[in-house]
């Protein structure tokens, strides 16, 4: 039987009937492969970003089958999680650089080689962070979030994860792309290779993208995600509310805007990260 179909009938199968010693041998299994990479929530198939939904069934068996543990320091620094997803086991042959200062990495996560990880920022179990992206401080990488080569995650940025539904495409952020300070992407919403993100903009399934340049809007669709195309540059940006009243109070609503799409000058720019990794 293969570990996919094992998966599935351990998901499908009631918890209180399980057969605990062996969905654990199972559940081990498949975290080995998921730690690895070799396993991943989603993938791109075909130029198609296709979700697993198999690996999120069995991420979320982990959840089930867990129970909570003590996984204190001492008794000043007190935690308590599931024991099928302690912190990760990052060794100097793993070749992460893990700087000191309060950042965790969850079992689950495949993190690549050279990935730059700064203090305190958090990569979620299920999590995919490929070779040389830097995860900066106060940033997140949620569940399920699968980040390419190459892309900074600057500051108190937040990549979302979507878990649930099993179905449920969850956020994807693309080979050489910038996502900058203090923004926030979210349900299932793809930012393709090369984008930048400026700082501040926040991204969800049902945010509508100007596009200035190609004088197109970009949004969500029934089976479709949103995706930020390649190369573009967005900065946060504005547009009036069109009722009378809004009109009337001047107000308007957040609208993230292509303003560009990058070119040498911008490559130069992204380029002063090579110094830091």
């Amino acid at each position: 039987m293969s570990l996919q179909t094992e998966i599935e009938t351990l998901y499908g199968t009631d918890a209180a009937s399980l057969d605990r010693d062996e969905a654990f041998r199972i559940f081990s299994e498949f975290k080995f492969f998921l730690n690895r990479g070799e396993i991943r929530a989603a993938e791109k198939k075909g130029g198609v970003w296709t979700v697993n939904h198999w690996v999120k069934k069995g991420i979320l068996l982990g959840f089930r089958m867990g129970t909570l543990e003590d996984v204190s320091i001492d008794g000043r620094f007190r935690f308590f999680d599931r024991n099928t997803y302690p912190l990760k086991k990052i060794t100097l042959g793993d070749e992460i650089r893990l700087v000191p200062g309060g950042s965790s990495i969850r079992d689950g996560a495949f993190v690549a080689r050279g990935v730059v990880c700064m203090p305190p920022m958090f990569i979620n179990a299920g999590a995919y962070v490929d070779e040389g992206t830097m995860v900066d401080s106060h940033a997140l990488v949620g569940s399920c979030a699968q980040v390419g080569k190459r892309v900074h995650i600057s500051a108190a940025a937040q990549i979302g994860g979507v878990l649930e539904p099993v179905g449920a495409l969850p956020v994807i952020i693309e080979d050489d792309a910038l996502i900058g300070g203090n923004c926030g992407i979210y349900e299932g919403t793809i930012v393709s290779r090369g984008a930048v993100i400026a700082a501040g903009v926040i991204i969800t399934g049902g945010t509508a993208v100007y596009d200035v340049v190609k004088q197109e809007v970009y949004r969500k669709a029934p089976g479709a995600p949103l995706v930020i195309p390649e190369n573009a540059v967005v900065v946060p940006g504005s547009r009036p509310l069109d009722s009378a009243w809004g009109r009337e109070k001047g107000l308007s609503l957040a609208a993230p805007v292509v303003v560009k799409y990058r070119d040498g000058k911008t490559d130069a720019a992204t380029a002063l990260e090579d110094s830091l990794r």
